[in-house]
């Protein structure tokens, strides 16, 4: 997106919604990640583009990734790598997945700027846990910085959050959840920096973070997935080596650190996150001392119905969604595009390419912002209209063997009382759209 985050960051405060939204009076500071897999702006004198038709691109097992092999900028945290331990680790990326059925992230929270409750959302606790399981979870996605808890000139991260961070994966893991945790914005320093010229300080980090969240994190049995990036910034082809480069630096890593790392799934992050970019720039997964252990992520968020907040030069925003679900009055927003179709278009497209070929594909955040500049019947028809697209959304997903995590910030469950759901509507749509 050619708009700036901290832009964004403010733009989507002021609505009230975050990566994705949330309920109507819930306000919730954006994510830092608020735009996943949306066009660019384009420039007045540009036309805007039409969506792009998937290429016909069959990714192969492996293929080699750049190394650098620069003087180290931070010391080797692999100190103390113990023997490969397959207890508890036997399923396959592809058995795994067959055992999740509907991800919630907690979004807003351990990725906030400034600590776990700087973005208005309370500390995470084992009963939010517990109570997002009996909703009909059973996976949850935990976005996480790293880098503000880190000493800036050795690469260490501090003790205390490690324990933090941990206590969380323990809560899911001890209730049977299973959990995705990830660097995610983390101030930019990797998926801004899809670059050569940071290629070798991106790399020396991103190897000195996973060598020390991978061994804090290394007893904990399948239920704990690792996730190398959160939306790497990739627009063009000459891009790619690099960003391959930072995804085998997060799996090498990971692996050599022993026990049942050496096992564990890990989830690497397509171009942008962009389901048409993975078809038209991704043609082979990383290499990987284990077979079979390796998923894929993309994020959906068709931009002008899901996060755009005004109407634009270059469009209206889509306030109504679904064939049943145009409005008569306001027609201006009506989508155009972008509907059922497309949706099916879109997961058919990434089952093709990976899921048909034994590669599982997560669907690690989508969601739809609620228009509360709306009234009326523009906003009933608003509301059912997202309500719909959630629900449509996950059952196509499913019905193509991609796992759906859903991107919320705190407007469906009140994490900061009794857990008790805000949005019975919403959830209902998830949890039938992810029913077999």
């Amino acid at each position: 997106m050619k708009l700036s985050r901290a832009f964004l960051l403010i733009a989507v405060l002021l609505l009230n919604v975050g990566c994705g939204g949330g309920s109507a009076g819930t306000a919730a500071p954006a994510s830092m990640t608020t735009v996943s897999t949306t066009p660019a702006v384009p420039t007045p004198a540009a036309t805007t583009p039409a969506p792009t038709t998937p290429a016909a691109t069959t990714p192969v097992p492996t293929a080699p990734a750049p190394a650098t092999s620069d003087a180290a900028l931070y010391p080797d945290y692999n100190q103390n790598p113990v023997a490969p331990d397959a207890t508890g680790m036997g399923s396959t990326a592809v058995q795994l997945a067959s055992k999740i059925r509907l991800g919630l992230n907690i979004g807003n929270t351990m990725e906030a700027i400034g600590g776990e409750t700087a973005w208005g959302n309370p500390l995470i606790t084992e009963a939010m846990i517990k109570a997002a399981k009996a909703d009909g979870f059973n996976a949850i996605r935990l976005p996480v910085a790293w880098d503000q808890y880190a000493n800036q000139q050795t690469g260490k991260i501090d003790q205390a959050w490690m324990d933090r961070v941990k206590q969380v994966v323990k809560y899911c893991v001890d209730n049977q959840m299973y959990v995705l945790l990830n660097i995610h914005w983390d101030g930019g320093w990797l998926e801004s920096n899809v670059v050569p010229d940071k290629q070798t300080a991106v790399n020396q980090k991103q190897k000195a973070f996973w060598t020390q969240i991978a061994t804090q994190m290394r007893d904990f049995d399948e239920h704990l997935m690792f996730a190398g990036a959160n939306e790497p910034a990739v627009k063009t082809a000459d891009q790619m080596p690099v960003l391959m480069s930072y995804h085998q630096t997060f799996i090498d890593a990971v692996r050599a650190t022993g026990g049942k790392n050496a096992y564990r799934v890990l989830v690497v992050q397509g171009p942008s996150v962009d389901i048409d970019k993975s078809a038209q720039m991704w043609t082979a997964m990383p290499t990987d001392t284990v077979s079979s252990k390796l998923m894929y992520e993309v994020h959906f968020y068709p931009w002008q119905f899901t996060l755009l907040d005004k109407d634009e030069w270059y469009g209206n925003a889509f306030y109504y969604w679904g064939k049943d679900n145009h409005s008569t009055t306001d027609t201006a927003h009506n989508p155009d595009k972008q509907e059922e179709a497309y949706v099916d278009q879109q997961f058919s497209s990434i089952r093709q390419q990976f899921v048909d070929k034994g590669i599982p594909v997560v669907l690690g955040e989508y969601a739809a912002m609620l228009r509360t500049n709306l009234t009326g019947d523009a906003l009933a028809l608003h509301k059912k209209s997202r309500i719909y697209y959630i629900n449509y959304v996950t059952k196509s997903a499913v019905a193509n063997g991609v796992l759906p995590f859903y991107w919320d910030v705190g407007g469906l469950i009140d994490r900061g009382n009794d857990n008790a759901v805000l949005d019975p509507n919403l959830l209902d749509a998830l949890v039938k759209g992810a029913a077999p």
